[in-house]
């Protein structure tokens, strides 16, 4: 009997399931296969590269699949040698600065098999047959540096140790398919909460496996359609560009601010009854008090997993509530809190919940492989590779983007589906309009798996009878005091002056109108690129009726723009580090060697954008090279990018200064 076999035999029991019972059949066959193969003895590693060669591109990726091949002694008291059903160990750069590997996972080319055979008619025998089948994670994604050369990576199993060597080439075959759709500028001008959205845009650190484009938050139209039945398979065509969705609403004495991130696919290297699906959107929820500041204090964030709720807060007064506090928020860089999204499935995590996450914010490092950080730089950057830093994101208004399709006679019929009432507990306020979509339209792998805000659910209360499907987005002034504890002299409103979901509007009109739709640009001369889809002309107009912040809003014209200027960055730096330096902020990309320490910039004003300007760059202090290594522009979304190397051992502190000029 087959594994996938055994898993259709379960697919009666409901998919809230199938996530646990994937663990624990997993957990079945890994125990079956260690009794198989208890006698067992290691004697060898082997490699298996995809592509065979072993040759990729700089900053391209290829699979190495390990085998770990053992002799043991079978019944019968015959010796016998193979391969064994048994996971390696993590496999390794030998150096810091010789690629990236990611966390493994199960093989999913056509594996060489030549497995022992132990004895076949067991119990044992034949779950530890469909061990090879399901649970063996033994490939590992690499992805190649930027400089061509042979790099060596190593495995130790149990002891037994070997290596492979990996061609980093040039001019070797691409395997990275040209992407067809390109989003340019957003108009953001009619969003008068976005200042307020921009100073809490939270610093994303995702986790990447052996499909990195599908960890990459985006936009719902990535392909350049409002089709959501098609976002699985267009994958390879649609832009990389990364995305964060927002809604914001507002009582008098909080800001309620949730973010978004979509991911066209759910994915595993286990497709089993549900366990992957066509598009996925998980979020966080923040709760900010209103003290008087210019954007209040930032006392929980809420993150969601899979249906679950974790909760996480900047506020030592605020209590378990019918959710436990599962840690503190860190932040980045002061007022952006970190969250860590798990690859694959993308649920959301705070890295101080080390039960959870899989990112250390005190390092800056993914811990079980490869990852990419992600932070707000008002423009859509593309990742460069599986395991970039510093990317630079957009952000996009649900309100506008994605709420004027929500109800069932809305233009476009394959963006959202399963439409129906909202039933909030807790005599609550309803919606103004009828019956909505509760999910994401899609049919790849399993249908309609995926929620926008006003889908999701939180297991635990919905159990208990607190919060119902949807009511901890909608309503996240009543869901956040159901969740946590706050104190009794602590004002808290749960009456909305501003919530156009639930359409209460303020007396201040936003000026916003009617959905604005922004089309992706087909990539000049790409295959099978198509014209931009038309805007709606019908899209119903949703009444944004924001409240306006007060204390936030665009700044004043500051005169004529300075002809010249300068940067001063003083850091304590080893091996090799990108600094991306955009407006008047820095943010170090490692590449190689320990984090950057002790970092202090000095700005004469914000930079400029690139064009028509002169860098240049002077090393006060510093054993190694310091030089720019990209010019601001339209396509790094304005950011210069100034490379240090430093090739002896251990660190070395540096200052240099950068200066412009316009010509």
């Amino acid at each position: 009997m087959k594994a996938r076999t055994l898993c259709f035999l379960f697919a009666g029991l409901g998919p809230a399931l199938f996530p646990a019972l994937a663990q624990d059949l997993s957990g079945i066959l890994a125990g079956a296969s260690r009794q198989a193969e208890k006698n067992a003895k290691i004697v060898g590693l082997r490699f298996n590269c995809d592509p065979s060669d072993c040759r990729v591109r700089p900053f391209e990726t290829l699979v190495v699949q390990v085998l770990v091949d053992g002799e043991m002694t079978v019944s019968n008291g015959e010796t016998r040698k193979g391969r064994l059903h048994r996971t390696p160990g993590q496999l390794k750069v030998s150096s810091a600065n010789w690629g990236w590997v990611s966390k493994p996972f199960k093989f999913q080319g056509s594996d060489p098999g030549g497995y022992i055979d132990t004895g076949g008619g067991t119990f044992a025998g034949i779950f530890a047959k469909m061990a090879g089948d399901y649970i063996v994670a033994d490939s590992f994604l690499y992805t190649a540096p930027e400089t061509s050369g042979t790099y060596t990576l190593t495995d130790d199993t149990e002891g037994v140790t070997g290596e492979v060597k990996i061609t980093v080439d040039a001019n070797a075959p691409s395997r990275k398919k040209a992407e067809e759709v390109n989003f340019g500028p957003e108009d953001k001008s009619n969003e008068p909460y976005r200042p307020l959205v921009e100073h809490y845009a939270p610093m994303v650190a995702q986790e990447t496996w052996w499909t990195p484009k599908a960890d990459i938050p985006t936009r719902f139209d990535y392909d350049n359609d409002l089709l959501g039945d098609n976002n699985w398979d267009d994958l390879d065509k649609g832009t990389s560009q990364a995305y964060v969705h927002y809604a914001v609403m507002e009582t008098s004495t909080h800001w309620f601010v949730i973010y978004n991130l979509f991911h066209p696919r759910d994915y595993s290297d286990k497709c089993v009854a549900g366990s992957c699906h066509e598009n996925d959107n998980e979020g966080i929820i923040l709760t900010i008090q209103k003290d008087g500041s210019q954007f209040g204090k930032l006392q929980v964030m809420e993150t969601l997993a899979h249906d679950n709720i974790y909760s996480f807060v900047n506020d030592n007064s605020i209590r378990n509530g019918v959710h436990d506090i599962d840690g503190k928020i860190d932040f980045h860089e002061g007022s952006h809190p970190i969250i860590f999204v798990e690859s694959g499935g993308h649920g959301i995590y705070g890295p101080s919940d080390a039960k959870t996450s899989r990112y250390n914010a005190g390092k800056g490092e993914f811990t079980a492989g490869t990852g990419i950080t992600l932070i707000y730089k008002g423009v859509a950057e593309r990742p460069k590779h599986a395991n970039d830093r510093g990317v630079g994101y957009e952000l996009l208004p649900i309100l506008t983007k994605w709420w004027p399709y929500v109800e069932s006679n809305a233009q476009n019929q394959r963006m959202f589906d399963e439409f129906g009432p909202y039933e909030p507990f807790g005599n609550r306020p309803g919606i103004k309009v009828g019956k909505i979509g509760h999910t994401f339209y899609g049919r790849k792998e399993a249908a309609n798996k995926a929620k926008p805000f006003w889908g999701w659910h939180d297991n635990r209360t919905l159990k208990a009878g607190v919060l119902a499907p949807g009511e901890w987005g909608l309503d996240p002034a009543y869901g956040v005091t159901r969740d946590l504890t706050f104190p009794s002299n602590m004002a808290f409103s749960l009456d909305y002056t501003n919530n156009p979901y639930l359409g209460i509007v303020g007396d201040t009109q936003a000026a916003a109108g009617g959905a604005v739709i922004t089309a992706g640009t087909p990539v000049a001369g790409a295959p099978g690129a198509t014209a931009p889809f038309a805007q709606p002309s019908s899209a119903p107009a949703p009444s944004t009726g924001a409240t306006v912040l007060p204390n936030i809003g665009a700044p004043a014209p500051s005169g004529t723009a300075p002809s010249e200027g300068w940067v001063e960055i003083t850091a304590t730096v080893d091996a090799s580090v990108i600094f991306h330096v955009w407006g008047e902020t820095v943010s170090p990309e490692i590449l190689s060697g320990q984090a950057v320490k002790d970092q202090q910039q000095q700005f004469s004003g914000p930079i400029p954008s690139g064009f028509g300007v002169e860098w240049s760059v002077e090393k006060k202090s510093g054993r190694g090279n310091v030089k720019i290594a990209e010019e601001p522009s339209d396509a790094n979304g304005q950011t210069l990018k100034v490379r240090v190397d430093d090739s002896k051992g251990g660190a070395d502190r540096y200052v240099f200064r950068i200066t412009w000029k316009r010509r």
